[in-house]
């Protein structure tokens, strides 16, 4: 293996811009922001931010999963939200997914996020 690697799946959304899904370094994989988008049709989730929060995650787990990491392998976690009274319904949704060995994270009210959705997470997983 080089030392990067790109990684691509169609069982995430696609690039809407110049970047890959994710990148390996060695055991280091970056996993770009991912917002509320349905891989097989493009369309954005847009029935509340706990739904969208789930299809954020999905995606992500799709291209941890594409990529031989899991949910598990996440050691950092950098959450995106349009408006900071979300904060309570993302992490309810977060948590679910996150239900042990925690990543650490931060989470960043924005001005405007891609597409005006109201979340966008990227991740960092690393595995021995």
């Amino acid at each position: 293996m080089s030392n990067k690697q790109i990684l691509n799946t169609e069982k995430a959304p696609a690039a809407i811009g110049p970047y890959n899904q994710a990148i390996q370094a060695g055991n280091t994989l970056y996993v770009s922001g991912q917002i509320p988008l349905i891989p097989d049709t493009m369309e954005l989730i847009n029935s509340g931010v706990a739904d969208e929060t789930d299809q954020v995650l999905k995606n992500i787990q799709a291209i941890l999963t594409h990529a031989g990491y899991t949910l598990n392998d996440v050691v950092k976690a950098s959450i995106f939200i349009s408006n900071m009274d979300d904060f309570a319904t993302i992490n309810e949704v977060y948590a679910q997914y996150f239900t042990e060995n925690q990543p650490a994270r931060e989470t960043v009210a924005v001005k405007t996020l891609p597409k005006n959705v109201n979340v966008e997470i990227s991740v960092i997983a690393w595995k021995a």
